[in-house]
């Protein structure tokens, strides 16, 4: 009885239940407007493997919240982290499965995998104690090229595949953790001003016009809406056409009658706010905002500063995805095939979610133990 209880005590204390019962209805939302069009084909099975997949990640969540993760906080175990991630990468060229135009899948029969998924918390993590080992120097600009090092191998790799969406988001992860960790942002705006200044010539002196066509393309997908601006436009109309209070449970014409594409996943946003209407869709960013704030808030609780910069860095991750991906679905970014988090069908995204926040718990965990005092014997090197 007293071990039973001890243990509901530790799972108490352990994990941010405010965090949970905020994320839930948003799960319920995505699994929801998927049963709205289970008659569609194909539609139950979306359904009900998304069912799986959040089972599976809620448990790695909470195994994840009771490992001690501090072992993370070595150099040499993320750097062979993030070298394996990065052969995984090299390997989707030989044995990846080509899924709407790019090669980022493993396909395992009944279920497929996107291992960037993994590497874009590798990066935070990698990152964070990067920046985290060098905050006496880090006004230094040499540490702006350094670490946009460890962000160009999974760029690169990514936007070979192609897999613009997945590049952009490792982009901004980076971009993100730079400007939390006090580098200098006249270094950094110089060198974006030299990156612009490449650009411009290489658009004037070197692209041909169908490439420059291609870029505008996907810069303003609206731009043509009967070519490559279709499914953009097809979501925008669903968007509107939810108004105020929405169509209702069932009644989304958009993607019921196939307009819209892939509505269980990249275009499940425009799908909800099509059935749920403006009121729907403002309280699924209210809800995400919630998030956001209980994941900063653990960065406040952060002892060291590895803690603190990967909190941000999880925050950076949920921010840049639901910016992209809602942004997608209102015709403002571009087509990326960007999960929005939680709410989307897929599993290799959910159980990435889940096992940072899990990592986030147990960090959480052990680092109020420590007196915010004795950070003053965080050194580099450490």
């Amino acid at each position: 009885m007293e071990l039973s209880q001890n243990f509901i005590k530790k799972i108490s204390n352990r994990i941010d239940w405010l965090l949970i019962l905020f994320i839930l209805p948003i799960i319920i939302a995505g699994l929801v407007t998927m049963k709205s069009f289970a008659p569609l084909e194909n539609a139950g099975d979306f359904f009900n493997k998304q069912i799986v997949w959040i089972l599976i990640s809620v448990a790695v969540f909470f195994i994840f919240s009771f490992i001690d993760f501090r072992f993370l906080k070595r150099t040499d175990v993320l750097v062979f982290i993030f070298l394996l991630n990065s052969l995984i990468l090299l390997m989707l060229f030989i044995f990846g499965n080509i899924s709407h135009g790019a090669k980022s899948w493993f396909n395992f029969g009944y279920f497929s995998f996107q291992p960037v998924d993994i590497m874009k918390l590798i990066l935070v993590l990698i990152l964070a104690k990067y920046f985290s080992r060098r905050h006496v120097e880090i006004r230094d600009i040499k540490h702006i090229f350094i670490s946009g090092f460890y962000a160009l191998i999974p760029f690169i790799l990514v936007l070979l595949q192609p897999d613009f969406g997945s590049a952009m988001i490792i982009f901004l992860i980076w971009l993100g953790m730079v400007l939390v960790s006090g580098i200098s942002k006249m270094h950094l705006l110089l060198v974006f001003g030299s990156g612009l200044i490449i650009f411009m010539s290489l658009w004037f002196l070197v692209f041909a016009p169908y490439q420059k066509a291609r870029i505008v393309d996907f810069i303003n997908p609206l731009a043509n809406i009967h070519g490559s601006g279709y499914n953009a436009f097809q979501s925008t109309i669903a968007v509107g056409s939810g108004q105020i209070t929405g169509k209702g449970l069932g009644f989304g014409t958009q993607s019921r009658l196939k307009f819209l594409p892939q509505p269980q996943s990249d275009f499940v946003f425009a799908a909800y706010a099509e059935e749920w209407g403006l009121i729907g869709s403002l309280l699924i960013l209210f809800l995400y905002g919630v998030i956001i704030w209980r994941i900063l808030y653990s960065a406040v609780l952060g002892a060291y500063n590895f803690e603190v910069l990967f909190s941000m860095g999880i925050a950076i991750f949920f921010i840049s995805h639901i910016f992209i991906n809602i942004g997608m679905n209102l015709g403002l970014m571009p087509i990326t095939g960007i999960p929005l988090p939680f709410m989307s069908y897929g599993g290799s995204h959910l159980l990435t979610e889940f096992a940072g926040l899990g990592i986030l718990m147990s960090m959480k965990r052990y680092a109020r133990s420590v007196h915010r005092d004795d950070t003053k014997n965080e050194f580099l090197g450490a």
